[in-house]
This record gives C-alpha cells, structure tokens and sequence, in this order.
C-alpha cells in the first residue's frame, strides 16, 4: 500500500520541486534575466486568477463576471493590513483573501439563487460598483491613480518567483483534493444537474455558495500576490475587461480543467508579450484565437480533461514497448 501511494505522489511531488527550484536557481545565477522571471511571474498569477474563474464557472457551473473586483479588494487589503495596521506580509496575504472571501459571501448571498444571464449581469454590476467605491476612496485607495506598495518581492525578482510559483503550486493541489472530496463531489452534482441533485438531497444553494467563497479566496491571493510583485495598484484593476482576461484562460483552456487553465494563461501571457512588437494591434490576437477555438473546439483546448502522472507513464511505457515490438519483427530487420 505505502508503495502505491509513493507511486502515486512522488512524480507530482518531483515535477513541483524540480518547477519550483530549478527557475529560481536559474533566477539567482543571473542565466534567467529579471523579463523573463518577470513575465513567469505574471503568468503565475495569471494562472491563480485563471484558477479562481475556473472554480466558479467550470467546476461549479455559475458564470461569473466580476472576479477582477475579488482581485481588487485582496490587492487592496493587502495593502491596508502590511502598510497601516503592520501586519507581517505573508499573515496580511491570508487574511486579505479571507476578507476577500468574505465579501464573496456577501455578493454570493443574494445573487448565487440567480441563474444564467441574470448571474452574469449582477456579478458584473458588483465589479464595477467595487471599481466605484475604490476610485473614490481616495484617502484610502490613491482614487483614480491608484496606490503604490514596495515590499520585497517588488525589488528581489528571484524570491518573488519561488514564492509565487509555490503559491500556485498549493492552490492547485487544494483544488484537486477538494474536488476529489465529498463536497466537491456535491458542486459537480449541482453543476451537472441542478434538479437531479436537489432531489438526492444536495443543498443546490448551499454549494454553489461554496465554490463561490472558495473562488473568491483564490482571486484574493492572486490579488495579493499581484500588488506584492508589481508595487502598484489601480482601481482599473477591476474592470470588466480584466474580468474578461481572466474568463478567456478558462474558456480557451477548457471550463472544469484546470490543467487547461493554467496552459491557456501561460500560454496567452507569454504571447502577449512575444507579439508587443506588434503595439496595440496584438489586442487582435485575443478575439481571433478565441473565433478559431469557438468553431473548431468550443469545449476547449482540454475540455474537462486532466493532466495526470499515473496515467502519462504507463501510456508512455505501453509507446516505447509497442515501437520496440514493432522494430523487433522480421519485416522490420528486413
């Protein structure tokens, strides 16, 4: 037994130390120059926001138009508790996303019971009324210029890059444990059927709620983590289009994978940034990709499918012996 489960979780376990520690250590030497690091940075929070808009309408099946605004208010807290109230940094990132959480049990309260359509246009009209308040707080927030925030991970990009790589890391493997859980089996009832499980007796409300609290606690950190790494913050931030960046990842990587989400954010970050020579005209390239996926692969890139080390080695043993058997024949020595 304790060899199966040692087959099972050492090669997740190597390929995360070896994503980990082998950029920073390259970071340090000075052979990853700070772009580079910087932009493996971004795509890393781009893929916890991608994580956080995945939770909310891939799994749990609610499209969701304001996590930007979730985004906004971590960034924000963040600032508040380290700066003001002196909080250490990395207890100021947990409880900027549990205030974040918070406030998506506050919006989730009277519009999760909505569905579709409905759904969408109320979340959006949050995130713009949170995009409101922070422009006008201006004692608080900086208003429209926003707030400047240096710490560590602003100057030092190699610390910066372990941390928030590890970061993405453990929210990955949270989200698989709890989809893998009772509860998150009880989510993909409801976003599955939502009549057929209420009529089993799974509280449709009851966990819709949760994985909007739980994607709201996510975009939090990303939010956090955002303002720790670039040192300033708008309250553009959240603004529907960013709300929009992010649902892009999700719907190009495939709503329910997350292994998709996380290949579409690194994937369209990295792009967006080979193209820059191209100006503003690389802003087309988001509509077009998206035209292509819609016609030829509308469930996208992965669909609901899942990267998994079990079943990656046994199919790579069953290739390597079939291209031996096949070169072993007689026609082949022939």
């Amino acid at each position: 037994m304790n060899r199966k489960i040692l087959k099972s979780y050492l090669p997740p376990f190597i390929a995360a130390v070896v994503c980990t520690v082998v950029p920073f250590v390259l970071s340090i030497a000075g052979i990853l120059d700070d772009y580079t690091a910087q932009i493996f940075c971004m795509c890393a929070i781009n893929s916890i926001m991608a994580l956080s808009v995945n939770m909310i309408c891939g799994i749990t099946g609610q499209l969701s138009l304001g996590q930007a605004g979730f985004m906004a208010i971590g960034a924000y807290s963040t600032i508040l508790l380290n700066q003001i109230l002196g909080i250490p940094l990395v207890a100021a990132i947990l409880i900027a996303a549990l205030i974040t959480a918070f406030f998506g049990f506050l919006i989730g309260f009277p519009t999760l019971k909505l569905e579709g359509d409905y759904l969408a246009i109320v979340t959006l009209g949050f995130g713009e009324i949170i995009r409101v308040v922070l422009v006008n707080l201006k004692t608080i927030t900086g208003g429209p210029n926003g707030k400047q925030f240096n710490t560590y991970l602003t100057f030092f990009t190699g610390p910066a890059f372990f941390i928030i790589t590890v970061s993405l890391i453990l929210i990955i493997v949270l989200m698989q444990n709890f989809i893998r859980s009772s509860y998150g089996r009880a989510i993909l009832a409801v976003r599955e059927d939502e009549v057929a499980a209420n009529a089993n007796g799974v509280s449709v409300f009851k966990y819709k709620m949760i994985g909007f609290v739980i994607a709201s606690f996510i975009a939090g950190i990303g939010g956090a983590l955002y303002v720790c790494r670039i040192g300033f913050i708008k309250p553009d931030q959240a603004s529907f289009t960013k709300s929009i960046d992010y649902l892009i990842f999700v719907v190009l990587g495939g709503m329910g994978s997350i292994t998709g989400s996380i290949l579409a954010a690194y994937v369209l970050t990295f792009l967006q940034e080979f193209l820059r020579f191209l100006q503003d005209y690389r802003l087309l390239f988001y509509p077009v990709v998206l035209i292509f996926v819609m016609i030829f692969r509308p469930q996208g890139l992965l669909g609901t499918k899942e990267f998994s080390f079990q079943k990656f080695f046994p199919s790579c043993k069953k290739f390597i012996e079939k291209f031996k058997n096949k070169n072993n024949t007689p026609e082949a020595k022939k």
